[in-house]
């Protein structure tokens, strides 16, 4: 893709976000079975359901510009998620390791968070305030599920935090 308007620059960071929620639903399963807390295992169950979503809303974005969601591999996401794999093949305290998956998953969100920004901000620019109230539907999401993630890191009023527990090892 050419840079040469920003309306291409726009297609371009949807394509790169199509590509990451794609990569999400084929990494987000291999995190539920490598993982053994449950509400952990729930939260990730949840958030492939959300992702499954987000593709969904992309690709109506993309009917809508009439434009192929195709395009590169987003990379970013495809270091990030090697890093959770590199985790899951590791030895060693299961506690430890999810603590160690919850942070890898909260860098792909942030990832996120940080291109349904920017895409969003993108679409407003160009008066496209349909896309960019999908944009920032997912964007809220992906917000969502990185708190979930930190709350269930720390713990709360029912449960001490899986940090806690790993701390312990």
């Amino acid at each position: 893709m050419t840079l040469d308007t920003f309306k291409n620059l726009y297609i371009a960071e949807l394509q790169d976000l199509y590509s990451a929620e794609l990569q999400l639903t084929v990494g987000l399963p291999q995190l539920v079975e490598a993982v053994q807390h449950e509400d952990l295992k729930r939260a990730f169950r949840h958030h492939l359901k959300e992702t499954q979503e987000h593709v969904r809303r992309l690709q109506d974005i993309f009917d809508d510009l009439e434009v192929a969601p195709g395009g590169e591999t987003c990379e970013a996401m495809q270091g990030l998620i090697d890093e959770a794999h590199e985790v899951i093949e590791s030895y060693g305290d299961r506690d430890v390791k999810d603590v160690a998956l919850i942070g890898c998953a909260q860098k792909i969100e942030h990832y996120e968070i940080a291109g349904y920004g920017t895409t969003r901000t993108f679409a407003r620019h160009l008066g496209l305030d349909e896309q960019a109230e999908l944009l920032d539907r997912t964007l809220g999401e992906e917000g969502a599920a990185d708190h979930k993630l930190t709350s269930l890191a720390e713990g709360g009023w029912f449960t001490s935090g899986i940090n806690k527990e790993a701390a312990q090892h």
